[in-house]
């Protein structure tokens, strides 16, 4: 335990003597510093979440394993100085060293530098720590004196380096004990059931480095005797006794009319038994949902029914299987998206509405369910039984399609899943096109033809952000077509149609140019925009984006170039060439949808990216899904090791950001951001 005031320093060696030299060094210049010997950079990243230090010094072999450290301070501690150690100076190395994110070098034989240069940056460091804790101790002011004003009871805790340190009586209360003892030094995880460690851990090191703006994050509390209790956490960066900590609140519900009035309604909307939608609820919200057009994506209606459900009610009896539907039906309300709708809607199933970003989201999702289902252990009475489910998925074709026959195309497709075995998901594909749509296609392509000289397309910029704290603005660019009475048509309804008669080239050329103009008019950082196969294949291409670049003047480095993981893979000739012809030109490359087919990590070993995407469809549930996160852990680290900046696609809500925060996700985009 590092004495009263001790200014803690890490430093990374592979040898104990440079840990002593500069503890001894710094120590003679007054300074009380703890120094922690770190002696992997694989083990970095825990050392600068746990207890941030005031200074990192890197005694390193060489510039690869400093980029690599310098790599980890930047996702768990940008603001932390580090000094590289070397055993000479040159000044090729001080430039080397500074463009990678080092404050200075110095040599273990300048002991004078050493300690100047120490100084300076345990200086900067303390008046930076000091100006943040003046800017959190004036929000925390305004906050303690509203709360008092308005009589708050919020149930708060303060937790340093995973610890609960301080609990008021609420927050003891709330948690099931009449003792302060009893929680006042114990891990924070003891506390919590285990599927919300990982968003929870990954909320506290991003709260701890000041990063969390304030979204609720929802957890289950583990209440002694077993009883669970959902709860919404709000987490900030405090100080505790002159200590940075964590400070969690628990609000407490505000009981006025108007907040009772909305108890009530919730009451009124939902099932005591399974926490899901009354069916009649359900119908009535289910059928406005699917009135309004979608901005993008598609809407679905899935079914899932138990299996061999009257076998089961032979063996235990029709009291406990209603027990069993009631408990399953937990199961999927714990499972459902944000805007998921779902009810009990016959004896034995559950019908939901859901609304997913692509066919493989949805695939994923319906899938999770059907395995969590038959993964839970359910207790009827005196016995512990488990069951499997079968799901039927039919897509809505249009705005306001009356729900009663793709729901009953949902049940056939259920019920055909459980004859042939049970414990799986079916969604028919549509059936082959028919030739009356070739006539279909033609109109299509002259309406798109129409939309191209007529300029009726337009960029959708949907944000990119930074894990990493960076704040750098970047975007993903979509596109849209505006049909000749100014009415946004979606890709989903004509993007076949263009793939069908030979117009993708057309459009990805017209979105290239929208992006450059954009980057022109908005400078910013990235934006990300895609290529179809067709312009993967055009021999033009290159000297098209070199006039391009000439016309508009921006840089190059501001665009990237984005692929599918399917396209990249099947095309892989095509996709090396993109990558040599638009790397010497600037252009950056990404591949999107990464993780969706049999072996990413072959293909980056094939055709060097700046950034991959990993597919949105492994965002889905991936909150309460540990392997999901160890997929998705995988995913990062192949990543990473091939130099590629990682982006989370999809990210819906804040459990799914605290988690991708954890697992090293450095971007994000979706409806969340």
């Amino acid at each position: 335990m590092a004495e009263t005031g001790a200014i803690p320093v890490v430093v990374l060696s592979r040898q104990q003597d440079p840990v002593e030299i500069i503890n001894s060094t710094l120590r003679n210049a007054g300074h009380p510093v703890h120094c922690s010997w770190v002696r992997d950079v694989n083990a970095l990243g825990d050392a600068l979440s746990q207890s941030p230090p005031h200074v990192v010094f890197l005694c390193v072999a060489d510039f690869d394993e400093a980029a690599a450290a310098l790599d980890v301070r930047r996702r768990c501690g940008a603001q932390i100085p580090v000094i590289l150690v070397r055993d000479a100076i040159s000044e090729p190395e001080l430039t080397r060293a500074l463009e990678l994110g080092a404050q200075d070098v110095v040599t273990l034989q300048a002991r004078r530098r050493l300690q100047a240069v120490a100084a300076r940056e345990l200086h900067a460091a303390r008046l930076d720590r000091a100006l943040a804790g003046t800017l959190v101790s004036a929000r925390q002011y305004r906050d303690q004196m509203k709360a008092f004003m308005t009589g708050s009871a919020d149930a708060i805790a303060h937790v340093q380096e995973g610890i609960i340190v301080d609990a008021n009586p609420a927050w003891i209360e709330l948690f099931g004990h009449s003792e302060a003892s009893a929680l006042l030094g114990q891990p924070l995880m003891d506390c919590f059931d285990p599927r919300s460690h990982t968003a929870l851990k990954g909320a506290l090191v991003a709260a701890a480095q000041g990063r969390w703006e304030g979204h609720p994050l929802q957890a289950v509390a583990a209440i002694p005797g077993g009883t669970e209790l959902a709860m919404d956490l709000e987490l900030e960066r405090f100080d505790f006794e002159g200590e940075p900590a964590v400070r969690l609140k628990v609000p407490t519900p505000r009981r006025d009319v108007e907040a009772v009035s909305r108890q009530l309604e919730e009451a009124l909307r939902f099932d005591a038994s399974t926490g899901l939608l009354k069916r009649s609820t359900f119908v009535g919200e289910a059928t406005a949902q699917a009135a309004h057009p979608l901005k993008a994506g598609l809407r679905a209606v899935a079914y899932v029914e138990l299996d061999r459900a009257t076998s089961l009610e032979a063996d235990l009896g029709p009291l406990a299987v209603e027990e069993l539907v009631d408990a399953a039906g937990r199961q999927v309300s714990e499972l459902l998206q944000p805007g998921d709708l779902a009810t009990r809607i016959t004896a034995r199933g559950f019908a939901v509405l859901a609304e997913r970003g692509n066919t493989r989201d949805l695939d994923t999702w319906i899938a999770r369910v059907v395995k969590r289902l038959a993964e839970h252990v359910y207790h009827v009475g005196d016995r512990s039984v488990s069951i499997t489910c079968s799901a039927g998925v039919k897509l809505l074709s249009a705005p306001g399609e009356p729900l009663g026959a793709p729901l009953e195309a949902a049940v056939r497709s259920a019920r055909s899943a459980a004859t042939a075995g049970g414990n799986r998901v079916l969604r028919p594909e549509p059936e082959n096109r028919p030739p009356e749509v070739d006539e279909a296609d033609r109109t299509w392509a002259g309406r798109i033809k129409s939309a191209l000289m007529a300029n009726r397309f337009r960029l959708v910029q949907q944000p990119i952000a930074s894990l990493v704290g960076d704040g750098e603005t970047m975007y993903d660019l979509v596109v849209r077509m505006l049909d000749d009475k100014g009415n946004e048509v979606l890709p989903s309804e004509f993007m076949l149609a263009a793939q069908r008669t030979d117009l993708m080239k057309n459009i990805d050329r017209w979105v290239v140019g929208a992006a450059m103009s954009f980057c022109a008019a908005r400078k910013p950082h990235r934006v990300f925009v895609r290529l179809s196969r067709d312009s993967i294949r055009d021999q033009t291409l290159g000297a098209w984006l070199q006039q391009q670049i000439k016309a508009s003047g921006v840089e190059a480095s501001r665009v990237v170039v984005e692929l599918g993981e399917e396209l990249a893979t099947n095309s892989l000739k095509e996709t090396k060439q993109l990558q040599e012809l638009i790397r010497p030109l600037g252009f950056g490359l990404a591949i999107e949808n990464f993780g969706s087919g049999r072996d990413p990590g072959q293909l980056l070993s094939h055709v060097p990216v700046d950034f991959v995407k990993i597919d949105g469809a492994l965002m889905q549930g991936i909150a309460n899904d540990r392997p999901l996160q160890e997929q998705v852990k995988s995913l990062v680290q192949e990543a990473r090791s091939r130099g590629a900046a990682t982006i989370a696609e999809r990210v819906e809500d804040a459990n799914t950001m605290a988690v991708l925060w954890q697992l090293g996700i450095e971007i994000i985009q979706g409806y969340f951001v």
